[in-house]
């Protein structure tokens, strides 16, 4: 232990007390009749105290720092606060001994020569007693502070911290620091070191943490290795271990204790043994305490370290005051000298990889030797110690001078202020001790990462760069070592900062090196240009011979000057390819005006023409076209293209006229409907007569114009097209409830397929489908009313024509039901109109179907009280209702199995297309070799007839009604033959039908006749009215019967008929109607 003078100062009276503020910034001193105050740190009188009369004898601080007391020969006692405010003052009998504070409560203790008193905050008097004797002293405790006074007028006053104050009789007030020799070891990362003289506080330099062994005793030496840790005490060594071997682990405990006493310079602990360092002498002890062997040296041991090894024979570095320098083995008896030099071995240090050896000797001068060449590779001024880094062969530090100097390979030195001793060097740590700490100092090595790329040494820059440098140092790296085309380093750097933009560069050059690819000069263009370095870039890619290269990156940058600089008077190819990239790139930033004049001027009409016509210029457009040549048939196509775009039909077709493309002028027509043009056109083109037509067709049936529509599609031959488009229609119609438009719509499928029907290869598909569709035109115009019926709240047919539509739909839906027809409703509408009208066998029947079928149950409750209701009606039918065969003059039952034919003679029934009542009209059939014209002239002949008297009998049966004529009667009066033909085979299963001969005809009348003169390939059909004074209609087109007549009938064409049907129908659609 030694004592340095911190500061020093001179009062004008003796010095008779002094107490340090407890957290030691402050001193108070009693000189004279004052208080000085004096400020510790560097001894500044912060202020002189007066309060006493008389000579100040004694003084002391509270333990909490708050107040202190002085007492003084004028008999009194005064309280100051710790900001040197006096807050109370009082007086004993004599003058003032020695006063002191208790250290726990703060009452506060002071004596004079006869009595002493008591004082404590919490109580306003001050409790006295006396003594029979004289006080002298009264008991001073304070932490940490120790006061010593002799008769030699003469007051000491110690802190344990270190701290020293002596106050004099002359004034004088001397405040020194005690320093202590420093015990401590250290071992890579982990420092150990003495703490108030009998701890151990083992501080991990990385993390920071520490943790405290207490020893209870003085601590005199300490040794760390790895997980071993020994303490010397005055009469034992203790060996500590760490728990785990986690390198974080901080927790230790007691593996051995050496009790025995021992006398030694310097303690090294190994795995297994502790070296004892003797002056000239080393031994090697186990942790038993037992001596396994023993090395003399021959001069004093100045230096020693464990350098590693296997356990149990780790490897000492030994320096002597000679300069002599050993390698000891542990388990070896033999020294081995690694050199000598001239100057005693102050500091040793050896590199990671045991070839060099770093030496500072007594010169302070640090010397750099190959081991194994004994050759001084180097040597530099100024320094204390020495450490290599364990991370890099070729970087050492050392410190001096208040500097620190890191030297890596023979580069120069580079030098940064430090305090303290360098003890170790890991990675970018440089752990130096400065008075009584160690610290870990980050420092960058920046500094000889630069003196490696300054000699294009990339591999070892980074191998530097790893220990700890910044961003900014990690991307010189990568750009120096790229430069270099080191790729492998650069690529490391790269990742380590993060730059994808140049890893992609890097991968790209390497693959190009795979394909074989070996020109440097390409690759560091490359470099160059992504650097942004263009010129260099260029000058590279020209003397490699890749002027385009050079070229598209003046473009692709848009540095077109520079690209026509570098261009000069060249190829014409290239001016013109770098115009046009030029308007690509006034295109791309929205200078649209300039790019089509630059296209225009490169020829790049296309591209000029799409910019134009994309901007809506028209002007523009109809300049390029006209002077375009008519052999420039793809941008004068653009043209037309935008011209049409634009809706400049004019402009459009002038240019399709230029180049001669009628077709795609025939699809300007069509696509703009200016039909009249179209059809122009296709009079004087023929072949363009599917293109005009087929559109035109299409765009009358979207019109609704389906007439026409068909007309357009029979000119252009597209029949099927016809058929599918009505198809469509037809469904739509029905899945929307639109059942009259529906009718209509099969009505016209039925007579296109009729018209199909005449090719002989599809005849028999069409006439099938002509016969379906009629059909369910029947069916849809005869379910119209019914739906309206159900649906709508008011009816506008009566009972009598919804009972004939219900049962003609009843009769007719034997098979399978049509979409959108619903069965419920067909027989809902049967039941409801057989009962009123009196037929309630078949609303019976009708009800009982209608309990067997899932009904909306709007309806259940109407059907159940018709089916209780109709059950207390008789079982029978209304005999006015029953339908008549106008052949057999048979009456068939309202609910017939065999459809809507006759039960007896198979006669198929005819309908009014108004009432749905069975007309009186029987079809007959022309005999074989009859045509249809000579079937009319026969008929227009009407021969004339006798009149007779009607002799027809009336014959009635439990089943039937017939009328047959009187056969008393002369068979050669019968003056109709037609009569004779309507006899049949009564009770027959098949229809047998009314077959004609040419006199049969000719006694016709013309007015009993209705003909359907249906197209070929299909025949007509002749009607005879048995009723010949009853009227019947039947229109010319659609050929649809009623036995009435007036605005009430309706028949299956729309309006497009009324100009030959004597009726006419309201409403610019009615479907059905005529």
């Amino acid at each position: 232990m030694r004592a340095v003078l911190t500061w020093r100062d001179k009062a004008e009276q003796c010095v008779y007390d002094l107490a340090f503020k407890p957290d030691g910034t402050q001193l108070i001193l009693a000189a004279g009749n004052r208080l000085l105050v004096y400020d510790t740190s560097d001894g500044t009188l912060l202020q002189p105290l007066k309060g006493h009369k008389d000579t100040v004898y004694c003084v002391a601080y509270a333990k909490d720092g708050k107040r202190f007391a002085s007492g003084s020969a004028d008999k009194s006692v005064i309280i100051w606060t710790s900001k040197l405010e006096g807050i109370l003052k009082y007086t004993h009998n004599d003058s003032i001994q020695c006063v002191s504070y208790n250290p726990v409560t703060h009452q506060l203790a002071s004596c004079s020569s006869s009595d002493f008193g008591l004082w404590s905050p919490e109580q306003k008097s001050v409790s006295k007693h006396k003594s029979s004797s004289k006080i002298t002293c009264c008991r001073e405790e304070h932490n940490d502070i120790l006061a010593v006074a002799d008769w030699g007028q003469k007051l000491s006053f110690y802190q344990l911290s270190g701290k020293q104050v002596v106050g004099c009789q002359d004034g004088t007030i001397s405040f020194y620091q005690l320093i202590f020799s420093t015990v401590h070891g250290l071992y890579k990362d982990r420092y150990a070191y003495r703490d108030s003289m009998t701890d151990v506080i083992v501080q991990h330099l990385i993390t920071e943490q520490k943790v405290r062994i207490k020893c209870k005793e003085l601590v005199k030496k300490i040794a760390i290795y790895k997980n071993r840790l020994a303490v010397q005490l005055p009469e034992k060594i203790l060996i500590h271990e760490l728990y785990s071997d986690d390198s974080l682990d901080m927790r230790y405990r007691m593996k051995e204790k050496i009790v025995r006493k021992f006398e030694c310079n310097l303690l090294v602990v190994c795995a297994d043994h502790i070296i004892l360092c003797q002056e000239k002498r080393l031994q090697c002890l186990s942790f038993s305490g037992v001596k396994e062997r023993e090395w003399q040296m021959e001069s004093l041991i100045r230096y020693i370290k464990v350098i590693g090894g296997p356990p149990g024979r780790e490897g000492l570095l030994v320096g002597l005051k000679n300069g002599q320098i050993l390698k000891i083995f542990v388990d070896s008896l033999f020294a081995i000298v690694l050199l000598k030099q001239a100057t005693a071995v102050r500091c040793l240090d050896m590199s990671a990889s045991r070839n060099k050896l770093a030496v500072v000797d007594e010169n302070d001068t640090c010397l750099v030797y190959d081991i194994h060449t004994k050759e001084l590779l180097f040597q530099e001024p100024n320094a204390n110690s020495v450490a290599w880094n364990t991370q890099c062969e070729d970087m050492l530090c050392f410190s001096g001078g208040g500097y620190l100097n890191i030297k890596a390979s023979t580069f120069p030195v580079h030098q940064q202020k430090l305090q303290g001793f360098v003890v170790g060097y890991n990675g970018s740590r440089i752990f130096c001790l400065h008075a009584f700490s160690m610290s870990a100092v980050e420092v960058p090595q920046s500094a000889p990462m630069y003196q490696y790329l300054d000699r294009k040494m990339f591999r070892e820059a980074y191998q530097i760069a790893c220990l700890g440098v910044t961003d900014t140092d990690w991307r010189e790296l990568a750009m120096e070592a790229l430069e270099g085309l080191e790729f492998e380093t650069a690529k490391k750097a790269f990742t380590r900062v993060q730059d994808l933009r140049y890893l992609e560069l890097i991968n790209s050059i390497e693959e190009r090196k795979k394909r074989g690819e070996t020109n440097n000069d390409l690759f560091l263009a490359d470099v160059f240009s992504y650097q942004g370095k263009f010129h260099e870039a260029a000058r590279l890619y020209k003397r490699s011979g890749h002027e385009n290269l050079a070229l598209d990156m003046y473009t692709d940058l848009r540095m077109f000057e520079y690209a026509k600089d570098f261009l000069g008077s060249g190829d014409p190819k290239e001016t013109k390819m770098l115009i046009t990239k030029q308007a690509d790139w006034a295109r791309n930033i929205n200078e649209p005006k300039a790019a089509v004049e630059m296209y225009i001027s490169a020829g790049e009409h296309g591209k000029a023409i799409e910019i134009s016509g994309d901007h809506g210029w028209v002007d523009t457009l109809i300049d390029i076209a006209r002077k375009l040549d008519k052999a420039e048939r793809e941008p004068l196509l653009m043209c037309a293209h935008y011209f049409k775009k634009l809706d400049n039909p004019g402009y459009a077709a002038e240019t399709y006229l230029k180049i001669g493309d009628l077709k795609s002028l025939v699809h300007l027509h069509v696509d703009t409907q200016r039909w009249d043009e179209a059809f122009a056109l296709g009079e004087k083109h023929p072949e363009f007569k599917d293109d005009i037509y087929v559109p035109y067709a299409q765009w009358l049936a979207e019109n609704d114009r389906f007439e026409e529509a068909q007309k357009a599609f029979h000119k252009a031959g597209r029949q099927g097209e016809a058929v599918r488009v009505l198809e469509q229609l037809t469904h739509n119609a029905v899945v929307e409830s639109r059942f009259n438009d529906a009718a209509y719509y099969y009505w016209m499928l039925s007579m296109q397929c009729l018209d199909i029907a005449q090719d002989p290869a599809q005849k028999d598909v069409m006439l099938s489908k002509f016969h379906h569709f009629q059909h369910l035109a029947e069916l849809y115009h005869g379910y119209h009313a019914i739906q309206r019926y159900t649906e709508e709240p008011f009816s506008f047919h009566l009972p009598e024509t919804l009972f004939n539509i219900s049962r003609f739909l009843l009769h007719s839906l034997t098979k399978d039901t049509p979409l959108g027809i619903s069965k419920v409703n067909t027989l809902f509408t049967l039941a409801k109109q057989s009962k009123a009208l009196g037929a309630y066998k078949l609303a019976r029947h009708a009800y009982d179907k209608l309990q067997g079928l899932q009904t909306p149950a709007r309806f259940q409750k109407s059907i159940e009280l018709g089916s209780l209701t109709i059950r207390s009606k008789p079982f029978q039918d209304s005999e006015e209702l029953v339908p008549l065969c106008y052949r057999c003059s048979t009456n068939n039952p309202l609910l017939n199995n065999l459809g809507n034919v006759c039960i007896n003679c198979r006669q198929p029934f005819v309908f009014s297309a108004s009432s749905y009542e069975v007309l009186h009209l029987v079809e007959f059939y022309l005999e074989e070799g009859i045509t249809d014209e000579e079937a009319v002239s026969l008929i227009d002949l009407e021969a004339p007839r006798h009149k007779r008297e009607n002799k027809w009998q009336e014959i009635t049966s439990n089943t039937s009604q017939t009328l047959r004529l009187d056969e008393t009667l002369d068979s050669m009066g019968d003056d109709d033959p037609f009569t004779a033909k309507l006899s049949f085979e009564q009770g027959g299963l098949e229809f047998v039908p009314v077959v004609v001969n040419r006199s049969v005809l000719r006694s016709m009348s013309r007015r009993d006749v209705l003909i359907k003169r249906w197209p070929p390939p299909l025949r007509w059909q002749y009607f005879r009215s048995l009723l010949p004074d009853a009227s019947i209609t039947m229109c010319p087109s659609c050929f649809q019967s009623s036995d009435k007549g007036g605005l009430d009938v309706v028949f299956l064409v729309p309006t497009h008929c009324q100009a030959t049907c004597p009726w006419k129908v309201s409403g610019p659609h009615q479907a059905w109607g005529c």
